[in-house]
């Protein structure tokens, strides 16, 4: 059949593709895709090129398709699967995974297995990982949004503690512990104060730090203060751009102990220097973002590594066990990942919104591969109301719902806009 994708074929080169899908194999999956959450570390695959870790030498000629929190429905099964896996199945993938001793990476490294495209190809080796993740919901984008808030969970899952006179480590954030989480007001910051908050390990202090006030101002919108409270988390925001003495502020909150848990979001030295500044006794810091120059570098305290069991890690993506984790705590209410979008968007202007990515404000861009829909930020739907009755059917849901995208909107945009 003929597809439609956005494929990857050099440094900055991200071109709409029409070509032949070919036949699936027997151990191999169909699965026409309906999102796809653009994720920064696209940005950085393209601007990298064959220079990235994951792409292929040969993309000039064999190009790979973009993208990889995707959802959709399962249109062919192949023999081999085809008493685990049936047709009209909703599903998700583990992205990332390690398989007969090679890694593999939808949307960096195949053809036809990746989120921005109609239809993509499911490996066999996603399915003998159980990768491939089935859940009974007709809703996509917060299935398409667990591969990200499984990276979230896993940041969690990579803290850890020593167990102090031996030599045992206890993984995770301390419960009841102080956390804070560094320039956290971007998507993901958002999906990890709102995992802080409702999830299984609740610190009993929380701060979230940002320097930019409209980001601060939504993500207190959306994860009050007060819901926290309910929930047994002391929850502060704070501008760091209103304080002279940030270390000062930091530790006042503590009460001079200093933090058992910080994540930080944005790779930037003097973020990440008063993150480490700032961590207490036997506490654990994880530098989220993932830098893009291969040499960057920040002041850390060795005295402190030494005298005070300070801890510094890093994660990039979820395991498993996260990724369901993330499916289920969205399907059962208590994990919102629709936080985290802001604009949806259909496949046409998916090239220069990975491109121009980091130049775009506001938190996930949601493509909905099948729809006829130019870019456009959640607010957008109001002000254009008067150009399509779809636009202003999807604006009323929307300012219904504090302006955050949900199941309604979608199966209005999926019926109303789709065009394959």
């Amino acid at each position: 059949m003929k597809t439609t994708m956005a494929s990857l074929y050099g440094k900055m080169d991200i071109r709409i593709r029409e070509t032949e899908l070919p036949e699936i194999a027997d151990d191999e999956i169909l699965m026409r895709v309906e999102t796809n959450g653009i994720c920064l570390s696209t940005h950085k695959a393209a601007k990298l090129g064959t220079e990235h870790m994951r792409v292929p030498d040969n993309i000039a000629e064999v190009p790979i398709v973009t993208g990889h929190e995707f959802a959709g429905t399962i249109e062919k099964v192949g023999k081999k699967w085809q008493g685990k896996y049936r047709v009209g199945q909703r599903g998700t993938i583990q992205a990332a995974y390690r398989y007969q001793g090679k890694e593999w990476a939808p949307g960096y490294s195949f053809e036809f297995f990746g989120g921005n495209t109609l239809y993509s190809i499911l490996p066999d080796g996603l399915m003998e990982m159980d990768y491939l993740i089935t859940y009974d919901d007709d809703y996509f984008a917060f299935a398409s949004l667990s591969e990200p808030t499984s990276c979230i969970i896993g940041a969690f899952n990579t803290l850890y503690h020593e167990k102090l006179q031996c030599y045992d480590l206890f993984p995770g954030n301390l419960e009841g512990g102080n956390m804070a989480l560094m320039a956290s007001c971007g998507p993901m910051g958002i999906g990890a104060i709102d995992y802080a908050v409702n999830g299984p390990r609740k610190p009993h202090l929380l701060v979230v730090t940002d320097v930019d006030k409209a980001r601060l101002a939504r993500a207190e919108e959306l994860i009050t203060v007060e819901d926290a409270a309910a929930n047994g988390v002391e929850l502060h925001y704070l501008d760091m751009n209103e304080y002279d003495d940030g270390y000062g502020v930091l530790m006042d909150l503590t009460v001079g102990k200093g933090f058992d848990d910080t994540i930080v979001f944005a790779a930037v030295p003097s973020v990440l220097e008063l993150a480490n500044r700032t961590l207490g006794y036997n506490g654990c810091l994880n530098l989220f973002a993932g830098p893009i120059d291969k040499s960057f570098s920040a002041h850390v305290n060795y005295y402190d590594i030494h005298y005070r069991k300070t801890h510094l890690v890093g994660n990039s993506g979820g395991n498993l066990d996260d990724i369901r984790e993330a499916v289920r705590g969205a399907q059962e209410g208590w994990l919102h990942p629709e936080y985290m979008i802001t604009h949806v968007l259909g496949l046409k202007d998916v090239p220069d919104t990975i491109l121009t990515l980091p130049q775009i404000p506001g938190g996930k861009k949601m493509v909905y591969t099948h729809c006829d829909i130019p870019f456009m930020a959640l607010e957008d739907f109001d002000a254009r109301r008067d150009e399509d009755p779809v636009f202003a059917e999807i604006a009323d849901i929307l300012a219904a719902n504090k302006g955050v995208w949900c199941k309604e909107a979608e199966k209005v945009l999926l019926e109303k806009k789709s065009r394959f």
